[in-house]
């Protein structure tokens, strides 16, 4: 497989975490976190903070993406179009009060308004067996979902660092995971956020509020006419320090230093 190549490429990343560039629009959303970005043609590799992209975190709802496919492939989900049942009941204390979410929906609805609730539900008849087996097949995070909670993505003690969200990404983008042609069409479909005549953009936002920190992400990939760009920034900041900013904050940062380094116009 073409990830395992990248897994070592890791180790190549150009030394540009000290540029005030790439850190500045960190500071201007008063808030830590970092970018990795991957250049498909050149297989160059950029960060903000090189040691932050190893560091692995809970995925949070960036592991719709993957989840998408596990859903298709074990047939749990026919397609985009699945209706999943509204339980009747949330834990709104883990997942706060989002009552315009609370009915049935689409498994492509639940993606784009990350209805946690739905994905949950499908994880139920997966089953952590073959969860574990998708995962380490496709050697995404630490593939740790012993915690009992079906919920392994927003808690316990399942990780995948940011360097590993965009190798997970290059595989579905090249389509090497172990996982169907049809499957990977669908979750394309699904993950598109922007497309216009310059680019198609496909992404997914995560947010946990585990283990007394806000874990935020926006991890995805910007097609081109002649190149194709990988990003995955996260943010952590401890739930005490109030930054209403925190949500937005994640595809500000990041699509300004896609537009600076030119691979967003």
């Amino acid at each position: 497989m073409k990830i395992t190549f990248l897994a070592s490429a890791v180790l190549l990343f150009h030394s540009l975490s000290a540029q005030e560039s790439l850190t500045k629009p960190f500071k201007d959303c008063n808030i830590d976190g970092s970018i990795t970005l991957f250049d498909y043609n050149a297989k160059k590799w950029i960060s903000s903070d090189i040691n932050d992209s190893h560091v692995p975190t809970l995925p949070a709802s960036t592991f719709k993406i993957i989840n998408t496919l596990i859903a298709l492939e074990t047939g749990v989900a026919k397609d985009e179009n699945h209706v999943i049942k509204w339980p009747g009941t949330t834990d709104t204390v883990k997942y706060g009060y989002r009552p315009d979410i609370y009915h049935d929906m689409s498994m492509k609805e639940a993606f784009r308004l990350s209805a946690g609730w739905a994905y949950v539900e499908m994880a139920k008849e997966i089953g952590k067996e073959r969860y574990e087996h998708f995962l380490k097949a496709s050697r995404y995070g630490n593939a740790d979902v012993s915690i009992n909670d079906p919920d392994f993505w927003n808690f316990g003690s399942f990780a995948i660092s940011p360097a590993n969200q965009i190798e997970i990404l290059i595989g579905v983008y090249e389509e090497t995971l172990p996982f169907s042609k049809r499957s990977f069409t669908i979750l394309k479909e699904m993950m598109i956020e922007e497309q216009n005549e310059g680019y198609t953009l496909r992404a997914k936002t995560g947010w946990t509020r585990d283990g007394g920190k806000d874990t935020g992400w926006w991890v995805g990939y910007i097609e081109k006419e002649d190149n194709v760009y990988f990003f995955a920034t996260r943010l952590i900041k401890d739930r005490k320090t109030v930054n209403p900013n925190f949500g937005s904050c994640r595809k500000t940062i990041t699509k300004q230093i896609l537009t600076q380094l030119k691979m967003l116009p």
